[in-house]
C-alpha cells in the first residue's frame, strides 16, 4: 500500500539525487512534506465526509469490501474445509468445491493498512 510516508520517502530519493546543495534540499524537503501533508489531510476531509453521508453507496462502499473480504475468508478456510469433512463423514461426500486463490490474503493486508509493518517502518526510520 502506498502512503503519505511512501510518497514523502520517494520524493527525498530524488532530491537526494538531484540536489546537492544541503540547504536547498532542506528547504525542498520541507516544501515536500508540507504539500504531501496538505493533499492527506484533504484525503482525510474526503474520507470523513464520505462516512458520514447517509447513503449506503458512499458511505457503504469501505464497509462492503470488508464484509465481502471476511465472506471469502470465512468461505476459504472454515466452510468448505469442515462443511467436506462433515459430509464425508456422514457418508455424502461432496465434489471439490471451488475455491478462491492466495490473492485474498494481500487484499485483507491491504484493506487492514497492515498497520503493523507500517508502524515497525517508522520506529526503524525515525520519521
Amino acid at each position: 500500500m502506498f502512503g503519505i510516508d511512501d510518497a514523502i520517502a520517494a520524493g527525498l530519493k530524488v532530491l537526494d539525487k538531484f540536489v546537492p546543495d544541503p540547504a536547498a534540499k532542506a528547504q525542498a524537503e520541507a516544501a515536500l512534506r508540507a504539500d504531501l501533508q496538505k493533499w492527506d489531510a484533504g484525503q482525510v476531509a474526503v474520507n470523513a465526509v464520505e462516512a458520514a453521508n447517509a447513503s449506503l453507496f458512499v458511505s457503504g462502499w469501505r464497509p462492503a469490501i470488508g464484509w465481502i473480504c471476511a465472506g471469502a475468508l470465512l468461505y476459504t478456510y472454515i466452510a468448505v474445509p469442515f462443511g467436506s469433512a462433515i459430509c464425508a463423514a456422514i457418508g455424502y461426500p461432496l465434489p471439490k468445491l471451488p475455491a478462491l486463490d492466495a490473492n485474498l490474503w494481500e487484499l485483507m493486508f491491504g484493506l487492514l493498512g497492515m498497520a503493523g509493518l507500517r508502524t515497525y517502518e517508522k520506529i526503524q526510520t525515525g520519521k
